[in-house]
């Protein structure tokens, strides 16, 4: 059977592409994997300095072609000599090593350059900058990879205990499918009028200036000299106009190629520094900011985890869809070389703990995520202690679970209409070591 007659599924074709890459790499010639939105390849090949015979071109685009199958780009092979502007491809900032490809002075470097319609913020981890984050304020996501696992309502006790302690604490609703937190902590008639959705529509088409975006939270009492600020996913809207939210809805995620206004990442970014500089001018700098964000393998996950956050808190439940979601990000990360950047600004969070069975239970989420966050950890020979690569038994390693306990009491519980639930004895002794420990792990950041 010939490879044409082959049918190449996706995760084939990436090996596939590698292999002949590393044909050109063993001329000593750079390359850079081209991957297009719909996955086909074609490989770019840096000639500037050193010639290729066209003997060997014509081989590896035939090797492409049939190697590939559908997943062959129409031109298999580009030159960096036949290219108007080969800078953008062989100096993208987008580009990515391949691990183990790095090259040396004998043989080329191989590079990817992943085209996606949305999720590459997966792969750009940074870390929020002075000029974005006030210079001081901690900001802190928190995630789960799916939903139903308590990360609203963890938003809220976070929020409420941080400004019982005298912070001003700002919470940001981006969970857009599906508000949380803010309709938690926000009466409806004293919601602000605008929410995260409207600023994201309006700066698309640079018209967000002026947007009443924040409100105090009403309906839960703080003490002493903290504060409680809340920017909802929607707004209350106007007495006059109907609220469209899921007209809105429908258009903020989407970029305009060539556009002059940003992009969904960057309206995203700004969002978050235009809610925190709206609490700011009505009263003082947070100190923290809660990013309460949207489950799953989304967009607004990737942004809020690899950009927008000093500390991100991952929820989960000790079973295998947990797991097996965050071992798949995890791997995202490690591919992308990302690994480094990310693995010492996450945390998990063990939720809905059985009480009863509590020390077998977290036991057994320990030893799962550890196996899962190894991904991110450094393959050390033995008795190597440079690199990091905590123990199952490391406390303060990532993959640590921090419990929140599960009761019957808790179920059903409505809390935007039960006056006083946060301060009911089951609930601060189901969150009270996640509280306590998640205090610490944001003062440090301080």
């Amino acid at each position: 059977m010939s490879p044409s007659s082959v049918t190449v599924r996706f995760d084939e074709a990436w090996p596939i592409a590698v292999a002949i890459a590393r044909k050109a790499a063993a001329q000593g010639i750079d390359s850079v994997l081209v991957r297009d939105v719909l996955g086909r390849l074609c490989l770019a090949l840096d000639d500037r300095r050193r010639e290729l015979s066209q003997d060997s071109v014509e081989r590896w685009r035939a090797d492409m072609t049939e190697g590939l199958g559908r997943y062959a780009a129409s031109n298999t092979v580009l030159l960096a000599s036949d290219l108007f502007a080969a800078g953008a491809v062989f100096d993208s900032p987008r580009l990515v090593d391949e691990p183990g490809l790095e090259g040396s002075s004998e043989q080329g470097r191989i590079r990817a350059l992943d085209n996606t319609v949305v999720g590459e913020d997966w792969a750009r981890v940074t870390t929020p900058s002075a000029e974005t984050s006030g210079g001081r304020t901690a900001r802190i996501a928190l995630y789960g990879f799916k939903g139903g696992v308590g990360r609203s309502t963890a938003t809220f006790m976070l929020g409420k205990h941080l400004a019982d302690q005298g912070r001003c604490v700002l919470v940001i609703d981006l969970d857009l499918e599906s508000p949380g937190s803010g309709p938690l902590l926000l009466i409806e008639d004293e919601m602000p009028k605008y929410g995260l959705v409207d600023y994201l529509v309006e700066s698309a088409l640079g018209n967000a200036e002026g947007l009443d975006l924040v409100a105090p939270a009403s309906g839960v009492p703080v003490t002493g000299n903290g504060e409680l600020w809340v920017a909802p996913a929607r707004g209350h809207g106007s007495d006059t106009v109907p609220y469209a939210y899921v007209d809105k809805l429908n258009r903020v995620y989407a970029d305009v190629p060539g556009s002059a206004f940003p992009a969904f990442a960057d309206r995203l970014e700004q969002a978050v520094a235009a809610c925190e500089s709206a609490v700011a001018e009505r009263s003082r700098q947070p100190d923290v900011i809660l990013l309460d964000s949207r489950a799953g393998i989304h967009d607004i996950a990737a942004i809020t985890i690899s950009r927008l956050c000093d500390l991100a808190l991952l929820f989960g439940s000790d079973n295998s869809q947990t797991w097996n979601g965050y071992r798949d990000l995890f791997t995202a990360w490690r591919t992308s070389g990302q690994a480094v950047a990310i693995r010492e600004k996450l945390r998990m969070v063990a939720s809905m703990v059985p009480d009863k069975q509590r020390a077998d239970y977290l036991e057994s989420f320990r030893e799962h995520a550890w196996t899962c966050f190894s991904t991110l950890y450094d393959d050390l020979p033995a008795g190597d202690q440079t690199g990091f690569n905590p123990s199952p038994e490391d406390i303060y390693a990532p993959h640590s679970p921090i419990p929140i306990l599960f009761t019957l009491d808790l179920v059903g519980l409505d809390g935007a209409t039960s006056q006083g639930w946060s301060q009911r004895t089951f609930v601060q002794a189901a969150y009270g070591e996640f509280l306590n420990t998640a205090t610490h792990l944001i003062g440090e950041g301080l």
